[in-house]
């Protein structure tokens, strides 16, 4: 790996720290702020699920642009945007005194963050060969969640609520629960500035010319061309979004878990993530089929969304979550390699419309998910389960046919 490769990936793994950091923490920074108790325990569920969504519904309003932009613009500087505007919608988010104010500042986040994420992604793919960019999709999706991995540690291990202090700045406030926005706002503007200086762009410079004189991308044929991919990338996003959206819900209410173990929960998810999207892709590059790799990985993550229903102990939820997360682990970069690879000059914009996809995905599945937790706590994993277990069987069953 090339030290340009390493730094945007250590970039990236800081901006999903900022992410990952909500998971475990929201719920108990949503009560916070209910201080009267007037919000019943239904309407804090569909809050909490539509401050999740709020994030991604941002993203995937304006990912399709950003990834445009970064064709015509180079990827630096849209990298730069979404790591300084995460940072400061990360200090207000630590300082916020009101539900309305987590929805705008929530908002605003995945709108700037949003920016990074297709630069990132065709940054990878400029700077890898065909040959080799599945693994290069691999890091980044490694870093990507061993940024899951830090954010609810550092959420989970920082939220202390035996802390008592406040310091009051008019309608904003500093309190215990607002520790590990700080820090992941502090991490952000480090890597943003050592980005300026030590990250070159790696778009050349005839191609930013170039991709900035085209008039217009025909939107519609690459998007045909992409169809059943950008629908997979949405189906997968979903089942990972309902358990990300909900299991802090589900673990207080039915497991009886606080942030600590919470977070260990979604420490565990991104490290099997982190670890598995590089060995697994390594290793089963060039033994088992791309779409082989996929239905296999869509078939686990059915799996393992139906045990954790019957999960009770810690060990055994662990278990479970890492079923799923190896899951995922199959399906991001094998998807990433092959819509790079059909999207030719346009990388970034298809990457773009990638992003786009996952964040419907990200949009729906907390909406979607909180909606079958008010109705019966196990409902989102049943539901996540026969969906996504009937799609890896369908797929493994075309790939055998053909």
């Amino acid at each position: 790996m090339n030290k340009n490769l390493f730094l945007l990936l250590v970039c990236l793994f800081v901006l999903m720290v900022g992410f990952g950091i909500t998971l475990p923490v929201l719920p108990y920074y949503a009560e916070r702020l209910d201080t009267a108790g007037r919000v019943s325990r239904e309407t804090m569920v569909i809050h909490i699920s539509l401050l999740t969504s709020i994030y991604a519904l941002m993203q995937f309003i304006s990912a399709p642009l950003w990834g445009k932009w970064s064709d015509q613009f180079g990827r630096k500087p849209l990298l730069l945007l979404g790591l300084g505007g995460s940072a400061i919608a990360q200090m207000l988010f630590s300082m916020a005194t009101s539900l309305d104010m987590l929805y705008i500042i929530r908002g605003i986040d995945g709108f700037l963050s949003s920016a990074a994420l297709p630069a990132a992604t065709a940054y990878v793919s400029d700077v890898t060969t065909e040959y080799d960019r599945s693994r290069g999709m691999a890091w980044f999706g490694t870093a990507v969640s061993l940024g899951v991995v830090a954010g609810p540690a550092v959420g989970g291990l920082t939220t202390r609520r035996d802390l008592h202090f406040d310091v009051n700045f008019g309608h904003l406030k500093i309190d215990s629960f607002s520790l590990p926005f700080l820090i992941a706002a502090a991490l952000m503007l480090v890597m943003f500035f050592v980005a300026i200086f030590w990250l070159p762009e790696s778009l050349p410079p005839r191609r930013v010319s170039a991709s900035a004189s085209q008039s217009t991308i025909r939107w519609q044929s690459l998007g045909n061309k992409l169809l059943i991919l950008l629908g997979l990338t949405t189906i997968g996003q979903l089942g990972l979004a309902i358990f990300e959206g909900t299991f802090a819900l589900y673990a207080q209410e039915k497991l009886n878990y606080g942030p600590l173990e919470t977070g260990i929960v979604f420490m565990v998810c991104g490290l099997v993530m982190a670890i598995f999207q590089t060995v697994a892709v390594s290793y089963l590059s060039g033994k088992i089929s791309v779409t082989k790799q996929i239905a296999f990985g869509f078939s686990l993550m059915g799996i393992g969304s139906v045990l954790l229903l019957i999960a009770q102990t810690l060990p055994y939820v662990l278990s479970t979550v890492g079923v799923l997360a190896f899951g995922v682990s199959l399906i991001a970069p094998n998807l990433s390699a092959l819509i790079s690879k059909r999207g030719g000059q346009h990388t970034g914009t298809v990457l773009g419309m990638q992003n786009a996809a996952k964040s419907l995905g990200q949009v729906s599945g907390p909406m979607v998910g909180g909606t079958l937790f008010a109705w019966q706590a196990g409902a989102p994993y049943l539901f996540t389960g026969v969906i996504l277990l009937g799609i890896g069987l369908k797929l493994g069953l075309s790939v055998r046919n053909n």
